[in-house]
């Protein structure tokens, strides 16, 4: 009997399922009979459970327009922010090559400033260099000068010793060496050489000169100036000299040709001049101070030809 009553049950439930895929109806108002009933009963339980779907589809949708909405406002915001990077970005980039240009202008400069710089250097260089090498010239010359200088002292010393050794005979009163300025001076006095008012040589006179010319053939690296001094007294006749000028130049003279034609010292060795009465050694005031103005010199300088040519070179 179970058995029988579960068959009908499917049967008839498969025939409902079929007249609802074949004519599908809503719930049916005033049903009657079975069949009515029957799908009453049947379109009962699928609207339960299509209003379950639905308000589960609802509920899904609810929540689904919450998220678009919640997304959407995360979007429009990410949005806003990506706009202000991407405004930002542009800023700094321009920002960027602006400081890439300063920093390409300030490089030039830079260069610029720096071969200036290496320029001025190289010609502040050069400056110095060359002073440094004139500086070095110039010690070098002094150098050679004084080296020369002191030769010169050392010939004009040795000079002083052999000629005051070759006139030991003669006294103190008759002829004075003596040396300064870098040269001998050998003053004999107006007694030894001449008569008052003469430039006629003594004997005496002639003999000091003959020795001292033996000394001067033997340094012929020596120039010889020889001066005629009187004192500041008139001469008392002019029938032979016309002052003391012509008597000082003329006792000058004379000597010098005794110690070119007699002792045969080369002319070109030798000068003559006069000085009369202006280069006096001391006061003529007095008869000694006059006696010792009345005198010749024979002044004696070591030739500085060397020095001379050192100094003209450039």
């Amino acid at each position: 009997m179970k058995k029988l009553i579960i068959i009908t049950s499917i049967l008839f439930c498969s025939v409902f399922a079929t007249a609802q895929i074949d004519n599908p109806k809503g719930v049916i108002q005033n049903p009657k009979g079975f069949k009515q009933k029957s799908h009453n009963f049947f379109m009962s339980k699928r609207l339960k459970t299509a209003t379950s779907q639905r308000d589960t589809l609802h509920t899904i949708n609810v929540l689904f327009n919450q998220d678009t909405t919640q997304r959407g406002f995360e979007y429009r915001k990410l949005d806003s922010t990506y706009i202000d990077l991407l405004y930002r970005y542009n800023e700094l980039n321009r920002k960027h090559k602006g400081l890439q240009t300063d920093y390409a202008e300030m490089n030039t400069r830079y260069s610029d400033l720096l071969k200036t710089s290496l320029s001025k250097t190289e010609q502040l260089n050069l400056a110095l260099q060359q002073k440094e090498e004139m500086l070095s010239a110039r010690e070098r010359k002094l150098a050679e000068l004084e080296a020369i200088i002191r030769r010169q002292d050392s010939i004009t010393n040795a000079l002083n010793d052999i000629v005051k050794r070759a006139l030991l005979s003669f006294s103190g009163d008759e002829l004075t060496v003596e040396m300064k300025n870098g040269k001998v001076y050998v003053s004999l006095s107006d007694k030894l050489l001449f008569k008052s008012g003469s430039a006629d040589i003594e004997e005496k006179g002639q003999e000091a000169i003959k020795k001292l010319a033996e000394v001067l053939n033997k340094n012929l690296e020596i120039d010889i100036l020889i001066e005629g001094h009187t004192d500041n007294v008139p001469l008392r006749s002019t029938i032979n000299f016309k002052d003391n000028w012509e008597l000082s130049t003329e006792r000058a003279t004379n000597i010098v040709r005794i110690l070119s034609d007699v002792s045969k010292v080369n002319p070109k060795r030798l000068t003559a001049a006069g000085r009369s009465e202006y280069m006096p050694k001391v006061s003529n005031e007095t008869a000694e101070g006059k006696a010792k103005n009345r005198r010749t010199e024979i002044i004696l300088t070591p030739k500085l030809d060397e020095l001379y040519k050192l100094i003209e070179k450039k």
